[in-house]
């Protein structure tokens, strides 16, 4: 093929092609922002924790209306524990104590707020304010999708 009897320019091809190269660099750059802003605002790479946070978020909600055997069966991921209590070693009781009188913010929770999360090998760390001051971090473990205290505090 020489210049003389090269094919015609195609204007629609090229328009074509320089939209798809646009389209796929800001397609690429909208995943890079929003992986990014996931992970510094504290919800993971890419908002990836936000169906734990919701599920901790659903769990205090429910302890905050006064709800303790629904919450209790959000805690243990069980929403059936009523037919099977001895299965677990955290009597009902005693999460009912530790929500209300005997809780490291002094009282039933009246407000929360989930600030951050981090994940780790085995699951996800959660914090939330509670009552407006106090913080509570609770783990959500992966392999079984229970909830549970977690000792130390994250740094955020």
């Amino acid at each position: 093929m020489t210049l003389l009897n090269a094919p015609e320019f195609d204007a629609r091809r090229e328009n074509r092609k320089r939209n798809l190269l646009v389209g796929s660099g800001v397609l690429l750059a909208v995943a890079i922002v929003v992986a990014l802003a996931g992970y510094v605002m504290g919800h993971g790479w890419a908002f990836s924790n936000l169906p734990v946070e919701h599920r901790v978020s659903v769990f205090l909600n429910t302890v905050e209306r006064g709800d303790y055997a629904k919450a209790y069966g959000i805690w243990n991921n069980d929403p059936n524990w009523q037919q099977h209590p001895q299965r677990y070693d955290y009597t009902l009781q005693r999460f009912t104590e530790d929500f209300t009188t005997a809780s490291d913010w002094g009282g039933p929770i009246t407000s929360f707020h989930v600030d951050v999360s981090k994940r780790d090998k085995t699951g996800v760390v959660v914090a939330a304010r509670i009552n407006g001051k106090k913080k509570l971090f609770l783990k959500y473990e992966s392999s079984d999708g229970t909830l549970s205290y977690f000792p130390m505090q994250l740094e955020y």
